[in-house]
């Protein structure tokens, strides 16, 4: 039975690598939570600021990466500023990495068309303080500049200069963006979730103090067919997708050899 096991994990091993590397291109619709946040991201002209914020543990980066990752290439090729941050210590460099990767293929200069602006604890004070004076609670950025002396930084002053929040998270921070960001100074969000969270946030989404939601590896997927710039997102669902194949065909194939077994002892009662 171990050697089976075994044989069974080897199988579902090889399926996924060959299913990253071949790319079989699964067929996949983009839902209408996904299309949602890419038109309103692409309905943005060139001279406004999206604020990314990194809301998740490092844990979670095998699924949130390629969302951020789909998200901040979609705002700089549509020119758009990026502001970035973390609520979570463990997102701080994650997001700051990723930025800083994507910005550097796309030629986009650090200051003037994005800035980061490193983690913060205590989020409720944070997100209520940038809603009055975002240079008091981030008088310097990651890097260590002076935001009034960076000319991206000197012209955010509060979510007033902020087209949309994006939270990139695994919990629950996008509440306390709806809570304290979106009631009190009506600035729009949006959450690019884990997909076990998107439950959690469906009554958000329905009452519109969520804008959007993109979901999971699978939303992921989607955003970059809406890009068609196939990446992570959509590796990641080619390889669930084939071993998914697999297991129905490891299910089907285990009934056959139950139900040949199941015959052959019922023959051989009868022979007796």
């Amino acid at each position: 039975m171990g050697t089976s096991r075994r044989w069974i994990f080897a199988v579902v091993g090889v399926v996924a690598v060959a299913a990253m590397i071949f790319r079989p291109g699964f067929p996949l619709s983009v839902s209408q939570e996904t299309r949602h946040v890419f038109d309103l991201i692409d309905s943005l002209d060139s001279n406004s600021v999206v604020m990314i914020s990194f809301d998740h543990e490092a844990s979670s980066l095998p699924e949130v990466g390629p969302l951020g990752t789909a998200i901040v290439d979609h705002c700089f090729r549509k020119g758009i500023r990026i502001v970035g941050l973390a609520l979570f210590s463990e997102g701080t460099a994650a997001g700051y990495e990723l930025i800083n990767r994507r910005a550097s293929a796309a030629g986009k200069t650090y200051g003037t068309e994005w800035i980061y602006l490193g983690f913060r604890p205590q989020y409720t004070s944070a997100i209520l303080g940038m809603g009055e004076d975002l240079g008091e609670v981030f008088s310097r950025d990651y890097e260590g500049h002076s935001l009034a002396e960076s000319p991206l930084g000197s012209r955010i002053h509060n979510y007033r200069d902020i087209a949309l929040v994006i939270s990139v998270a695994d919990g629950s921070m996008p509440t306390y963006w709806v809570e304290y960001a979106q009631a009190r100074y009506n600035v729009k969000i949006a959450a690019a979730l884990t997909a076990v969270m998107v439950t959690s946030y469906i009554p958000y989404l329905e009452s519109h103090q969520l804008t959007g939601i993109v979901a999971g590896l699978r939303g992921a997927a989607e955003y970059e067919q809406l890009l068609s710039a196939p990446g992570a997102g959509s590796r990641g669902m080619d390889a669930q997708s084939a071993i998914h194949a697999l297991i129905a065909v490891l299910i089907v194939a285990g009934n056959i050899q139950a139900w040949r077994k199941r015959r052959s002892q019922t023959g051989r009662g009868t022979n007796q």
